[in-house]
């Protein structure tokens, strides 16, 4: 699996990620969906460059341009409810994409040596057929890879993408190794930038908190 840290690169996203981690300007409920999404507005045109393109002519009023157009049919999906933010800065640049929607929860699974393991449940899905299309599934924080993972093979009952890119604004370096374990080679990730470790919650550190409750407010 090929990964893609787009923090390695100067770029004005690292603005927006300054503020998203900032906890003085997280305050402002509003700002932080924005810039989430302003984030996606960034990755997309940065995913926009793996896509296939084929010529074509426009006619303007002067004359005829020829352009290169992308020519993926192009599934963007998402995890609810903290991923609709990122899901609405992809959707601003690929306007005409089709669109899928999943939720998941963690449930107590297996003890392993005395510690209670969170299982990964998806339960709702919409989507369109996959098959043969080109599958972008974002979601803010990728901490462990585990939802990710999941999401991704829910979305899969919907037929075979011919590529999917993998689209996070925070992940781990423990993430990117259990997906890239755990998802095949042919799928691309892309990370806004991708921070040391989790702490025992399981929240990435530094990364920024809970990104739902930042967009949403708090959750029982």
């Amino acid at each position: 699996m090929k990964v893609v840290n787009l923090s390695e690169n100067n770029s004005v996203l690292n603005s927006f990620l300054a503020e998203i981690r900032d906890v003085t300007v997280q305050q402002d409920p509003l700002r932080f969906r924005r810039n989430i999404e302003r984030i996606g507005e960034v990755m997309a045109v940065e995913v926009s460059r793996a896509l296939n393109f084929a010529p074509k002519d426009v006619t303007t009023p002067l004359g005829t341009a020829s352009v290169q157009l992308p020519t993926d049919q192009i599934v963007l999906g998402t995890i609810l409810r903290a991923g609709l933010p990122l899901h609405q800065g992809f959707l601003n640049i690929f306007d005409r994409a089709e669109n899928a929607f999943l939720s998941a929860y963690r449930r107590a699974g297996r003890v392993v040596d005395g510690i209670q393991e969170l299982e990964i449940v998806a339960e709702y899905l919409a989507a369109p057929s996959l098959e043969g299309k080109t599958l972008l599934l974002v979601d803010p924080m990728l901490a462990t890879g585990m939802s990710m993972e999941v999401g991704y093979r829910a979305l899969l009952s919907h037929g075979k993408p011919a590529h999917t890119h993998l689209c996070c604004v925070i992940g781990t370096n423990q993430a990117v190794e259990y997906l890239q374990a755990n998802i095949p080679d042919d799928v691309t990730l892309w990370c806004a930038a991708i921070d040391p470790k989790l702490n025992t919650k399981k929240y990435i550190v530094p990364g920024l908190g809970d990104a739902g409750d930042l967009c949403y407010g708090g959750k029982l």
